[in-house]
């Protein structure tokens, strides 16, 4: 099996720790070592270096093959421009030689985290079996934990293995509202998706040319003359691999992913895994919290008090405070957003 991890994310969530020169990914968010080192590091013996495949973006390429010396340089593939999952997904899979594109290959984003990685392993294995052996795009689901709004679901059908839980999957559903969350979470029939696909690589290329055949048909183009990337690559239709691919897809089947997933998609996803004092606040740094309950204080640099407050997001970096909601944690992009307009790059 090959892994192929996709790292050329700005991670505008996690803003202002996570900036366009050193994105989330990039970053030790959860323990000592950054996201993207850890995600290599937990796949051995499964997937060894050799096996793994990066696409990230030019800007990013260096600094990426610095974190992962182990993994052969010229399986580092920088994006001339990002242009969503889907091109990258595939631009990635038709530059793989012919006899990898034939295997199971394990799509990952660069910065979940997994409490236990054992189990994610065998996971996957489990999915590479599947995928090889049915010829089929295997996509990984986790049982809800809360009402979530802020991932995408899967609509559980039919039980096709009872003895691995492997179902088919009905329907894609994007992020729901909050009342559509808690029918999902009290429903049963519902995961989350955790973005996780495995699939033989020729597969998914066939898939691609079914559904979006320019994206394919400049592919092709771009594997017979790669001195063409640059004047061809810009212009790929920008689509994720979940709209151009797999919603589309009456094949898909599930396996559950038990093993503490988290994505880390934001800072309210972060406090989840940090430790919690007795008034519910979590933090990381130097952080001091006096008549205050349930806020989440993150000190990059110097430190973060606060008192009388409940509830927020609060992080210091060299240059920014950033002080939010808990509960709208997801919103952060918005001020990258305004950041953009006003021309903020110093910020960026």
């Amino acid at each position: 099996m090959q892994a192929l991890i996709l790292a050329g994310g700005s991670g505008t969530r996690f803003w202002p720790l996570s900036r366009r020169g050193r994105p989330k990914q990039l970053l030790p968010l959860d323990g000592e070592h950054s996201l993207l080192r850890q995600t290599v590091d937990r796949l051995p013996p499964e997937i060894e270096p050799a096996a793994v495949w990066v696409c990230t973006t030019r800007a990013l390429a260096e600094k990426v093959r610095a974190e992962l010396p182990e993994v052969p340089p010229d399986q580092i593939l920088a994006e001339p421009e990002g242009r969503n999952t889907a091109p990258a997904i595939g631009w990635s899979i038709r530059t793989m030689p012919a006899a990898v594109r034939n295997e199971a290959i394990a799509v990952l984003p660069a910065d979940h985290r997994f409490g236990d990685a054992a189990a994610f392993r065998r996971a996957l294995a489990l999915a590479a079996r599947v995928a090889e052996r049915d010829d089929r795009v295997v996509a990984l689901g986790v049982t809800p934990r809360w009402a979530e709004t802020g991932y995408g679901y899967l609509e559980l059908g039919d039980e096709l293995d009872a003895a691995i839980s492997l179902r088919q999957v009905t329907r894609f559903t994007e992020k729901p509202d909050a009342d559509t969350a808690q029918e999902y979470l009290r429903g049963g029939r519902h995961v989350w998706n955790a973005g996780i696909f495995v699939f033989r690589g020729t597969t998914l290329l066939r898939h691609l040319e079914r559904f979006e055949p320019e994206i394919a048909a400049d592919l092709e183009v771009i594997a017979g003359t790669p001195e063409r990337t640059d004047e061809i690559y810009p212009r790929l239709k920008s689509i994720s691999i979940d709209y151009a691919v797999m919603e589309r897809l009456d094949s898909i089947v599930t396996l559950p992913l038990a093993c503490e997933w988290n994505d880390l998609g934001s800072w309210e996803a972060l406090a989840e895994v940090l430790g919690e004092d007795e008034d519910g606040n979590r933090g990381r740094g130097d952080a001091l919290a006096i008549d205050a309950r349930d806020n989440l204080l993150f000190a990059d640099e110097g430190s973060v008090a606060v008192l009388g407050v409940e509830g927020l997001v609060v992080v210091r970096t060299a240059d920014t405070v950033l002080v939010i909601p808990r509960n709208r944690s997801q919103e952060v992009r918005r001020i990258v957003d305004e950041l953009k307009t006003r021309r903020r790059t110093d910020l960026l």
